[in-house]
């Protein structure tokens, strides 16, 4: 079972690992950004927007709220700059850890029910494994970012948890 504790370190570590690409990304010409590179989204700044618009997409869904709109095609260009997309990934994670320090264990074990827009249909399922997923979607698509700048001879901070500052600033 997922607790709080979990939520808020997982927070931490997205907003930390965010904090570092977005002064790479700030720093990058937009066509070494938008170059297309294999990846499964294209781009580096393709697949940060996706990540950042699934996180706004599941983040609707925990405080069942509006969602963003758009399909996963769409979610490439959700920020139409680097400088726009690192203003909003800083108020998401804002946002990510105010929710994490909010959660209540029975959320977590509580069922979560949403028209999913890639089955096309209802879906429900447990709280705590959509935010697992929720989690996980963050630290897959990080890695593919992080695999394609280090291609390009850019190092990116270390990814591994442990190595994570135990205090501020993650943002």
């Amino acid at each position: 079972m997922l607790t709080k504790e979990y939520c808020i370190t997982m927070a931490r570590y997205n907003a930390w690992q965010n904090r570092g690409l977005r002064k790479i990304l700030q720093e990058m010409p937009r066509a070494e950004l938008t170059k297309d590179r294999g990846a499964f989204f294209g781009s580096i700044f393709a697949t940060v927007n996706h990540l950042l618009w699934a996180d706004t997409m599941w983040m609707s869904r925990f405080e069942g709220k509006p969602s963003p709109g758009g399909t996963t095609e769409e979610s490439k260009a959700f920020q139409p700059t680097a400088a726009a997309w690192s203003g909003e990934r800083f108020r998401m994670d804002g946002h990510i850890l105010i929710w994490a320090e909010k959660v209540r264990a029975l959320d977590l074990v509580s069922d979560l029910s949403w028209h999913s827009g890639l089955l096309g249909r209802e879906v429900s399922k447990n709280m705590g494994d959509c935010v697992m997923h929720f989690f996980n979607h963050q630290t897959h698509h990080r890695g593919q970012v992080h695999a394609m700048l280090t291609q390009i001879g850019i190092t990116p901070e270390p990814t591994d948890l442990f190595l994570m500052p135990e205090s501020g600033p993650w943002l």
